[in-house]
């Protein structure tokens, strides 16, 4: 009889070790990063997972200090990424993640983090300057001065073309 309980407790002990253990899902990692502070304003937060997620049922949602929704409401899945898009960050302080997470035959993953984000102290745009439009009139004379200039080069041209011309004669008469 004792071998007979020996043999059940081995058979027990080795069918349990023979069970796989439940692997949960795990975040892997998240952008922005949990706990950093940032100067310039994300468009979108990410969480990547250790396990696939199923493309429907997930859940993130991003507040401000002040408590209000500052996601967009779109939320993206491919593979183990979740991608939800941000508006515009405009307060400083620190903003909470919140998500709930499905992988298919697992619990869901549940939890949140924070970022925190620095605003500009001023948020600028550049203004377009006005200038005073300037017209530009003619003096009287000062179409002279350019036609004279002209002109002078035009004689100058016709001077070097006459030249070339007794020249070529004098190689021709020559050979």
């Amino acid at each position: 009889m004792g071998r007979m309980k020996h043999a059940l407790l081995a058979a027990i002990v080795f069918s349990l070790s023979m069970i796989a253990p439940a692997q949960a899902n795990s975040l892997v990692s998240t952008s922005p990063i949990s706990g950093s502070t940032l100067l310039t304003a994300p468009s979108a937060v990410t969480l990547v997972t250790e396990s696939a997620l199923m493309d429907v049922g997930n859940s993130v949602t991003v507040t401000d200090p002040e408590g209000a929704r500052v996601d967009d409401g779109t939320i993206s899945v491919d593979g183990m990424n979740v991608i939800v898009g941000l508006q515009p960050l405009k307060v400083s302080g620190r903003y909470t993640v919140a998500y709930t997470l499905l992988t298919e035959n697992d619990v869901p993953l549940a939890g949140n983090y924070t970022f925190s984000f620095t605003a500009p102290t001023v948020i600028s745009s550049p203004s377009p300057k006005t200038s005073d439009p300037t017209t530009i009139t003619p003096t009287a004379g000062s179409g002279r001065g350019t036609s004279i200039f002209v002109l002078t080069l035009l004689f100058a041209a016709l001077l070097v073309f006459i030249f070339l011309v007794f020249y070529a004669r004098k190689i021709i008469r020559e050979r």
